[in-house]
């Protein structure tokens, strides 16, 4: 029996070979209990924001390799699995394959015959459907979600009704009414209706509660363009509600997103989450929340939302690339010199067979966007005189030319970078972006002409779980494959003075739009890709159909 204390979860977030972090939501303080049939078990008390109670329970001393059933308690109630159901992970094994299923760019709306006739079928529903078939041992090691998890400022009609009513009522943000962001998400309530959407129905829910995931933000959980350049920030900034936006975006994203990508061990040492739990009242936690959304809004330095994690021989270095850029036209850099450090240091650090960078917007574009990204930025930053300049930064944010090409010094630095792993005597058998944000997938194999037995390098994009482009943009991408527009684009970025990349690189395969998710899988040297997509079979059910398979490294 499923109480309606719980209103949201269990997500389970961190799964290693021993341990395990669960996330929740409820409606009500209290003691929450995960029991497993291993014998561990973990409880925490809730903690509450915004008239919201949350909890993350840690386990320890798991075995390792092992599919593991749990049941989680609530006060005197088991509140998870629902009844008849089955609640389960299983544990990493250190020396098995690994497989990654990822992907972007997901709205929460509905699976009504409208909704799936608009914008399509999910893939994260087939992806659930699926995994109610298998066994535990079958399901992936981890759910990475790179970006766009939530659309602040484009809700579903149905959140769209809420905040009309809302705001007609008196509540909410008062800077939002009558101004461009009055059907937008505000605030810390409003972004929460986002997230029960989005991961309340079934069989996503299901899937969350059962496979681990990693999470990091993009654009829309602000606003669409976000950090894109210094004159977007300029005129964001002068919008009556943008403060209330930044407290609600990022107080939200700390409790439903980033919290859940520690591992029990950085949970435990992690001071904001410990001052959190520690405060006395709702009103210091909300309190203490804003405080860090505006700090590190203006100040990425002061927190950090990239992380990293290790799935026996395979590393994961979550890169958040929009929060920590840095927008200076005379130095515009896609992470800043403190996030590049740490990116750096732990590639560096360890010898995995698999190197994965994750960053919601792909390095790699399509060669034809690529040069056009390069030649924007040449010009805005003057190459072409001080007319074109302005024309070059209007035409930055009208075309969304804001990728790691549009960051020239960010994508120099990561080619460095990757040189430099290629060359190290323990180079890695695979070196591989994941990214999603453009609403488009496809499969690039990068060629950085190092000698010996090179790495790898491929920029994996899958976009959209669930948001599928209009045609004319399909369009620009399939054009964007063509050699012959690549050439004429790279001639044009020439003409700007800018510098030749130093590697190569082209589409293997793709691009798709429609709906679906990659599965990455490594096992020793080898790492294998498959590509799925989704569609509603004829019963009726979300499901995935696969479209491309491919071996990356043997």
């Amino acid at each position: 029996m499923t109480s309606s204390s719980l209103v949201l979860g269990p997500l389970v977030r961190y799964v290693g070979s021993t341990d395990a972090t669960f996330w929740f939501e409820f409606d009500a303080p209290g003691t929450v209990v995960v029991q497993t049939d291993a014998g561990p078990s973990g409880q925490a008390e809730t903690w509450g924001v915004h008239g919201h109670h949350y909890a993350l329970v840690a386990l320890t001393g798991l075995p390792a390799n092992t599919s593991i059933t749990y049941d989680v308690q609530f006060g005197e109630e088991v509140v998870w699995p629902k009844s008849g159901a089955t609640a389960a992970i299983h544990t990493v094994d250190e020396h098995g394959l690994v497989t990654f299923a990822f992907g972007s760019c997901r709205r929460g709306d509905n699976y009504s015959d409208e909704s799936l006739q608009r914008i399509g079928a999910d893939a994260l529903a087939g992806l659930g459907t699926r995994m109610l078939q298998q066994n535990p041992g079958e399901w992936p090691q981890a759910l990475l979600l790179l970006g766009d998890q939530v659309y602040a400022d484009d809700p579903s009609p149905e959140i769209v009704e809420r905040l009309q009513s809302r705001r007609r009522a008196g509540d909410g943000p008062v800077a939002a009414r009558g101004t461009d962001a009055e059907n937008e998400i505000c605030d810390f309530e409003e972004y929460s209706w986002l997230y029960h959407e989005s991961w309340g129905v079934e069989p996503v829910r299901t899937l969350l509660a059962s496979v681990p995931s990693c999470m990091i933000l993009d654009d829309h959980d602000l606003r669409d363009d976000w950090n894109s350049s210094a004159s977007w920030r300029a005129d964001i900034e002068t919008r009556p509600w943008w403060k209330d936006r930044v407290v609600g975006a990022f107080s939200s994203y700390w409790v439903y997103q980033h919290l859940g990508n520690l591992s029990p061990k950085e949970l435990a040492g992690d001071e904001l989450y410990r001052t959190v739990r520690q405060a006395a009242t709702d009103a210091e936690r909300e309190r203490i929340l804003a405080d860090f959304s505006l700090r590190i809004d203006s100040d990425p330095d002061t927190g950090r939302w990239s992380f990293y994690r290790d799935f026996g021989d395979t590393r994961l270095i979550m890169i958040d690339s929009r929060c920590s850029r840095r927008l200076d036209p005379e130095d515009r850099r896609m992470v800043d010199d403190v996030e590049w450090t740490w990116v750096r240091e732990r590639a560096l650090e360890s010898s995995p067979r698999h190197l994965l960078f994750g960053s919601s917007l792909p390095y790699l574009m399509l060669p034809a966007l690529h040069h056009l990204e390069q030649w924007n930025e040449a010009v805005a930053q003057g190459s072409w005189g001080k007319l074109a300049s302005k024309v070059g930064e209007k035409l930055r944010i009208e075309l969304d030319l804001e990728h790691w090409a549009a960051f020239g010094k960010s994508f120099a630095d990561m080619a460095t970078l990757t040189r430099e792993l290629s060359r190290s005597p323990k180079s890695p058998s695979s070196i591989l972006w994941l990214s999603g944000d453009v609403h488009c997938s496809y499969v690039a194999r990068a060629e950085f002409g190092v000698g010996g037995d090179t790495p790898a390098t491929y920029q994996l994009t899958m976009s959209p779980f669930r948001n599928p482009l209009n045609l004319p943009i399909r369009a620009v991408n399939r054009l964007a494959i063509r050699k012959r527009v690549a050439k004429i684009l790279s001639r044009l970025s020439k003409a700007a003075k800018v510098a030749p990349a130093g590697f190569s690189w082209d589409a293997d395969a793709g691009p798709w739009f429609d709906n679906g998710v990659m599965l990455l899988t490594t096992e020793g040297d080898a790492a294998h890709l498959r590509v799925e997509h989704a569609h509603v079979d004829e019963g009726g059910k979300q499901t995935l159909t696969t479209t491309h398979e491919m071996t990356l490294t043997h």
